[in-house]
């Protein structure tokens, strides 16, 4: 309507020479997002320039040095004595040589090494000492161990330490000679940390054992074992004794032991600390290593003497245990969180095997049953009972606080002599 009422122009078309009447679209982000994508483009061609002039450089600075370290001269360049102040004296022209070269002499076989006042070589005490150490490895339910040993006898008996075998189902023993044996366990002593195991072998050759109640401080001493397990059987090392009748608190229990500087490791256990004249004198025990202090630890290592290992040995041979250790007649493990919170129970040792004939079974103790206390001693694992119960002596009585079926009572139990049954 409003068009009618309108009049145009003949030459007016409606249409214009740079297209239709209609307003332009706006383009305006498309040219603001062409200029950020330009600056950041150019951003990045200055800083990749920068970078390159910045790698000619080093590299250029780093090709001086380079023919600055290894170029030589066996005289003062013209240019180096003109920079010489005039009231400096020029240093003395080197001597040319030019067949300068490096030449190996014929070394010497290496001297003995033989500590003053007599003994042994170090190199002969290894020679002797090498053919009675072996290699340990045992196999338990869910963990792998290894150690070291000693030939006891030609037949087969060889002597480790207990925690070297704990928890182990089979044992197997590599030779010097690299023959293997399965073995078995002839007994086993917690407290003195000392194992007897046994392959079907006659030809062994057993270590000869000094007195250790003879060693003074100062004396020199070697040990031989696998550091770190097998792949490094048969390592030497030498230190001296640095201290006797050290006192050690071991996992809850004290240990006289002799100290060394010798380097020990894990896998040592269990192995030979042997004297100036070839002589096992100690059994190795443990080190404390650097985990103990931020600073580190090192040269600490322990060995169980010679007077103490005879003392144990003997009895482990003959009737397979120690006489007079004590024992609950109880078998446990820790309860997990998990299971306390789950059924509700407190926490202490889940007694998994009671000894038939002992007085815990004649009280009425049963598998499944949590032991809490003995005496004031809050028991929570195997190694809480088993400190606890060596406070005791065979013979002694002591009161348990046991959790059964939702109910705690206290009963008192007699401890009975430990006489394992190892098969």
């Amino acid at each position: 309507m409003s068009e009618r009422n309108h009049s145009y122009p003949d030459w007016d078309d409606s249409v214009y020479g740079n297209g239709p009447t209609e307003p332009p679209k706006n383009r305006g982000a498309l040219v603001a997002l062409m200029l950020i994508l330009i600056i950041f483009l150019c951003g990045i061609v200055t800083m990749l320039s920068l970078m390159n002039i910045r790698l000619f450089r080093e590299l250029r600075t780093d090709k001086q040095e380079k023919d600055l370290a290894i170029s030589f001269t066996t005289e003062p360049t013209e240019e180096a004595v003109n920079r010489i102040a005039p009231t400096q004296t020029p240093a003395p022209a080197a001597v040319s040589a030019p067949n300068a070269t490096m030449n190996l002499q014929a070394a010497p076989k290496g001297v003995d090494n033989i500590p003053e006042g007599g003994g042994m070589s170090l190199q002969d005490i290894y020679t002797r000492n090498i053919p009675s150490v072996v290699s340990i490895t045992c196999q338990g339910r869910r963990s792998a161990s290894s150690g070291t040993g000693v030939v006891l006898s030609a037949d087969g008996y060889i002597v480790t330490n207990a925690h070297v075998v704990e928890n182990a189902y089979t044992y197997s023993v590599q030779l010097t000679d690299d023959r293997s044996f399965s073995a078995r366990l002839v007994g086993c002593d917690d407290i003195s940390d000392l194992a007897v195991l046994r392959i079907d072998c006659t030809d062994l050759t057993p270590a000869q054992f000094g007195d250790s109640s003879t060693l003074r401080v100062g004396d020199t001493v070697v040990a031989i074992g696998d550091p770190l397990g097998a792949a490094f059987r048969g390592t030497y090392t030498d230190g001296i004794v640095s201290a006797i009748n050290r006192d050690v608190d071991i996992n809850g229990r004290t240990m006289t032991l002799i100290q060394t500087n010798a380097a020990l490791n894990s896998g040592n256990s269990g192995g030979p600390l042997i004297n100036c004249y070839g002589q096992v004198i100690g059994i190795n025990t443990m080190k404390i290593g650097a985990f103990t202090d931020t600073a580190g630890v090192e040269g600490l290592g322990f060995a169980i003497p010679s007077t103490q290992v005879k003392e144990i040995v003997d009895q482990i041979v003959a009737q397979g245990y120690v006489s007079g250790r004590p024992t609950l007649g109880i078998t446990g493990e820790a309860l997990s969180t998990f299971y306390q919170h789950y059924y509700r129970m407190p926490a202490g040792l889940y007694i998994t095997e009671v000894d038939p004939g002992s007085d815990a079974a004649y009280k009425g103790i049963q598998e499944g049953d949590l032991l809490l206390y003995l005496d004031d001693t809050r028991i929570v694992s195997a190694d809480d009972l088993r400190n606890a119960v060596y406070e005791y002596e065979v013979g002694e009585a002591v009161e348990a606080i046991i959790y059964s079926q939702g109910q705690q009572y206290r009963v008192e139990l007699t401890l009975g002599e430990d006489v394992p049954n190892y098969g």
